[in-house]
Order: structure tokens, then sequence, then C-alpha cells
């Protein structure tokens, strides 16, 4: 692959080292360096949704061991070089801080957004996400909710390019909701958005917010998109969303978890062999 455009970019806009950059569009399979348009975004985005998984394996080892330092893939970096050598992902804040910090070395007017996961009345925001402009026309690319096509910021946005995600944009209250379906809530959940540019401290803080309890502390959690599916793991059940709507739920087994990063979502038996068991999780404190 020539990486002359992304070598000959500007110091500021060059978040990643060019060479990591490269190596990444090769693994996510793209040939070329996508342009900075909306179709360059929809093809470099349906491509992560396909490749790279959200998944809290290496944060489950990481807290497992109380190891110091940053959480996994607080840095772009760090969180890209896992994926290429273990095939891992990671959280919100992770996943999304590297999303962002490639399609802004590729040059796209990318942002960091900040918005929270509504699981009850009157939480904080909890959840970082990714926004592109061009001109006016501004879209979301959600590297946790992975919708597989970017999502219009518009009162009447088109909704059938978005399934088996069910996923569409509403106003309420003078804010954005997005409707989803986390695997663990197959029949529908929404996330608000919060500010649709925040800096990088924000992620790193909120990131490391999360250390002491999060719902991803204690019990396996991973999705990504396969085909016209997809396909995960939440809580103990293995979960598939197929595109008419459907979703597919049956137990996965402790001794099969395993082997089901592996085989199902390309994740490294150097790092999925090292999952620790799953542990209640405890309500969240007051």
């Amino acid at each position: 692959m020539n990486t002359a455009t992304i070598l000959s970019m500007p110091t500021a806009a060059q978040e990643l080292p060019a060479p990591l950059v490269e190596r990444t569009l090769e693994k996510l399979g793209l040939g070329t360096i996508p342009s900075p348009n909306l179709k360059g975004l929809s093809e470099l985005y349906e491509a992560w949704c396909r490749r790279v998984p959200f998944d809290n394996v290496r944060k489950l080892i990481h807290l497992s061991r109380k190891e110091s330092g940053p959480l996994p893939g607080d840095s772009a970096a760090d969180f890209l070089t896992a994926w290429l050598r273990y095939g891992t992902g990671g959280t919100c804040w992770a996943g999304n801080g590297a999303l962002f910090s490639l399609l802004l070395s590729l040059r796209f007017d990318a942002k960091r957004g900040l918005a929270t996961m509504l699981a009850a009345p009157n939480l904080p925001p909890n959840h970082g996400t990714v926004v592109v402009d061009f001109g006016p026309d501004r879209y979301i690319v959600d590297a946790s909710i992975l919708h597989g096509t970017p999502l219009r910021v518009a009162e009447q946005p088109p909704t059938d390019a978005h399934l088996p995600w069910g996923v569409r944009l509403s106003r309420r209250d003078d804010a954005w909701i997005i409707h989803w379906r986390p695997l663990h809530k197959p029949e529908g959940f929404e996330c608000r958005i919060e500010g649709f540019e925040v800096p990088k401290h924000v992620f790193t803080d909120l990131h490391e917010k999360s250390r002491p309890w999060s719902p991803f502390n204690y019990q396996l959690y991973a999705r990504i998109n396969r085909a016209a599916s997809v396909i995960g793991t939440a809580f103990g059940q293995r979960v598939e969303l197929g595109v008419s709507g459907t979703a597919q739920q049956r137990p996965l087994e402790a001794s099969a978890r395993v082997r089901f990063l592996i085989e199902e979502l390309a994740i490294s038996e150097e790092v999925a062999s090292q999952l620790p068991p799953d542990t209640p999780t405890p309500p969240p404190p007051r």
C-alpha cells in the first residue's frame, strides 16, 4: 500500500504513526487509503464493524490481575497494536478513541462525542462515540454499537440500512437519542448524545473512572458483525441478531467461552486463554 498520502499529512493531523495506520488498513481489508468523504467513511466503518470487536477481554484480564497503569486500549496506538496482534477490541472509551484517531490520521473531520447509555434515569455521561462532519452534514460512527453504516444526524434519517442493529435516531428534549439493540437487551435501548466534540482527556478520565465499577468489569461481553447478522456474548449467553430482527440466545457455558472467542471472534488463543472466570456483577456504587 502506498503511504505517501499519509506520510505527507500535516503533523497536527497525524494522530498515529503512518506504519500503524498502514497495517491497520491492511488488516481491515482495505486495498487503498479511504478518501476523506462519505464513501470512504462508509467503506472504513463497515470494515471496522466486521473486523474489530467490541469486547472487554483485555480489561477483564487487567482488572483480575490488579495491574496498574492505564486501562488496556486507553491510547489508540495500544488499542490498534493489540488488535493487530491478538484480534482484541475494547470497550467504548478505548474503541471509539482508536476509531477517532484512525479517522483523524486519514484526514477525516472526526470528533470525539460524549453520550449516556440510559440504563437508569439521571445517569451522568458514560459512553464515548465518534462523529464525522462533511460540511453541514454530520454522521455518527460508533465503535461499540457497530451499526454497519454511518448514521446521519438528521430529523428523519434512513433506517433501512441499519438492520439487524435496529438503529435509528430521534430528537427528544433537545437531545439526539440513538435507539439500538445491545446483546443483553435485544428488545431495544437508548443512548442520549450529550455533546459532539469533547477533548481527549474526557475519554481518558471517564475510562479511568470505570476501573472501580462498570457493567463490563465482571463478565465477558463481546460483539461483532458477521455478514448480515451480529454475533456475540453477553453475561453468559451467546446471542445472534439476525437481519429479520430476531434474536437467538443460548447459554454459553464457561468451558466454551475461550473456544467462542477464538473460533467466532478471531481473538488469539494467547489472550483468550488468560480470560478470568465470570463473577457476579455487583450493583453500582451510590
